[in-house]
Parts: structure tokens; C-alpha cells; sequence
């Protein structure tokens, strides 16, 4: 007798990677869930989004992480919990996780990771020790509770990092100049937020990903922003002019520049200056998605830059 799939709860469904996690997990048939603070909501394209949950057949449920009967109340109606929180928002993931103990239902507890291996990272700068240092706190407390967890470790999403080749203010790849951060041949790793959010939900009733770090390193998306730009440029038979910031330049920028808006650049100098995405092996605690999973048919960076030619 097939089991049934495992009921999903999102919180942070309207967020960035959220939205692409709902869908995701629609489309593999888990009874889906979202936690949302109100019901209705004045703002266009957030009502839009959530109607268009409505008419998936995603259930709604009123509650928000800082009102803890309600997100008792919202976990005891599913077996796994999938946090999308934003990075300021980290710390109240322990929150949810105090809920999750009393709720009593919950099989599994993906946190919001979505990017570094915090474990494996040498925090540079002190306004990144909020961000990561958090996440690792987080870690920590999941570790300790006994509530079965999956830590997923995507690499850059290709919307913040191929859409503009790691650069700033554009939103398609330039065709006439380009900045490179350091020397352009620190390897990071760049998925489409819909794959990182497939693997995700392919992996919440996985026995083999229960308690592991589930990396998403395809072959094809460890890539260099040198090469990001090489391959670019291929497709469209024209030569980038290139300006060149240094790894020392670039420190400078983000010493100078005020949290928050030093972020996006902190993890340009992390991912695309020192490597730090895939300057590690994977060991017994490691998973990688597209070896778990061949079934899934993960979009390239080649196949990513293909839509904007």
C-alpha cells in the first residue's frame, strides 16, 4: 500500500523563495499549507500571489511566529514545516521550533538556509556575523531538539546571480560592459529558485536526507563568474568591455558601505571572490540532490541564460 505524502506547512509562502516552495510542493502532490499573519491584504501583487495559492488548493491558515497558540494550532494540522523567514527574522525560527516540540506532529523541520554552508563559512565581516551567525545558532537549537531536520544548502538563486551575471542594478545580462569581482575564477555554485524548491520538497519524506546537509551541486552549475561571463558572451558573438574590482577593492565597499545594503555584496566577495561555496568536500553528514534525485530535470546556467537572448 503506497504511503501518503506528508502535509507541508510554509511560513514565509509571500517571501522570495517561498512562493516557488508552495508551488513545488502543489505540483508533487503534498496536501500544502501556508501560514499567513492576515487572510486578505491591501497590497496587489501579495493578493494576487495568495489567490493564486487559493486556486492551487493550498489551505490558509491565520497565524504568524510571534503568536505562539496559533502556530501551535497551524503545526498540529501537518507533519512537516518549512521555514522561508528572512535573515532579520532567523532567531525567531527557535519560535517555531519551541511549537513544533508542543505541537507534537511535526516529522521534519526544514529551517530557511536556502544559500552557504553557515558551518563551513569564515565570516568576514562583522555585519555578516548577524546574518550567518544566527543561522548557526538556529542550527544548534534544532540539533538539540530532537525534531528530525533538513538543512538545504542551495548555492546562489540564478534570479539574484545569472539574470545579471553578479552584477549590480540590471535585471537580464549585460550586452555591453560587465564588473568581475576579484579575478573571476572563484567556482560558486547557481540554481533556479524552482529547482532549489523541488529538490526541497522532494526531499520531506525522504528517510535518506533525514538529519543530513542536502547540497544542490549539479555538475553544470558550478560555475565561475569568468566562466558565467565567457559563456555569455558566447551566445551572443559579443566581447564584454570588463572592469576588473579587486578582492581588496571590493573588502573596501563592503567596509564602507551600511548594513544592509552591504549583504548583496558580502556574498559576492563570500561565493564569487573566495569560493567559499564550493570549497569543501562533501562527507558522511552530506547529501547531493541531483545524485538523490536523477529524476529531476534541473534547469543549467546555460539553459537559464537562454531566455533572455
Amino acid at each position: 500500500m503506497a504511503h501518503s505524502k506528508s502535509k507541508v506547512l510554509i511560513i514565509g509562502a509571500t517571501g522570495y523563495i517561498g512562493k516557488y516552495l508552495v508551488n513545488a510542493s502543489v505540483k508533487l502532490g503534498h496536501p500544502t499549507f501556508v501560514l499567513l499573519r492576515s487572510l486578505t491584504t491591501s497590497d496587489p501583487p501579495k493578493a494576487e500571489l495568495v489567490k493564486s495559492f487559493q486556486e492551487s488548493g493550498v489551505t490558509l491558515l491565520k497565524g504568524d511566529v510571534n503568536d505562539y497558540e496559533s502556530l501551535v494550532a497551524a503545526l498540529r494540522q501537518v507533519d512537516v514545516v518549512i521555514s522561508t523567514v528572512s535573515g532579520p527574522a532567523a532567531l525567531s525560527q527557535v519560535k517555531i521550533l519551541d511549537a513544533a516540540k508542543e505541537a507534537g506532529t511535526i516529522k521534519r523541520f526544514i529551517p530557511s538556509e536556502f544559500g552557504h554552508d553557515v558551518d563551513r563559512l569564515e565570516i568576514d565581516f562583522k555585519d555578516m556575523e548577524g546574518l550567518f551567525g544566527t543561522k548557526r545558532t538556529v542550527r544548534r537549537e534544532i540539533e538539540k531538539s530532537g525534531i528530525p531536520y533538513t538543512f538545504v544548502i542551495s548555492g546562489g538563486f540564478a534570479g539574484y546571480f545569472v539574470a545579471n551575471l553578479a552584477n549590480d542594478n540590471v535585471t537580464s545580462p549585460p550586452r555591453d560592459k560587465v564588473t568581475i569581482w576579484g579575478d573571476g575564477t572563484a567556482k560558486a555554485i547557481l540554481n533556479t529558485e524552482e529547482d532549489i524548491a523541488t529538490y526541497t520538497i522532494k526531499s520531506v519524506d525522504d528517510p535518506r536526507v533525514e538529519n543530513k546537509f542536502l547540497h544542490i551541486r549539479p555538475k553544470e552549475n558550478i560555475i565561475s563568474q569568468g566562466e558565467l561571463v565567457a559563456l555569455w558572451e558566447k551566445k551572443i558573438g559579443t566581447t564584454l568591455e570588463k572592469t576588473v574590482v579587486s578582492k581588496e577593492e571590493l573588502r573596501k565597499i563592503i567596509e564602507e558601505t551600511p548594513f544592509p545594503a552591504n549583504v548583496i555584496h558580502a556574498i559576492r566577495y563570500s561565493a564569487f571572490v573566495k569560493g567559499d561555496l564550493t570549497s569543501f568536500e562533501l562527507n558522511a553528514n552530506d547529501v547531493e540532490a541531483a545524485e538523490l534525485y536523477p529524476d529531476v530535470q534541473y534547469t543549467t546556467v546555460s539553459a537559464y541564460l537562454d531566455q533572455f537572448l
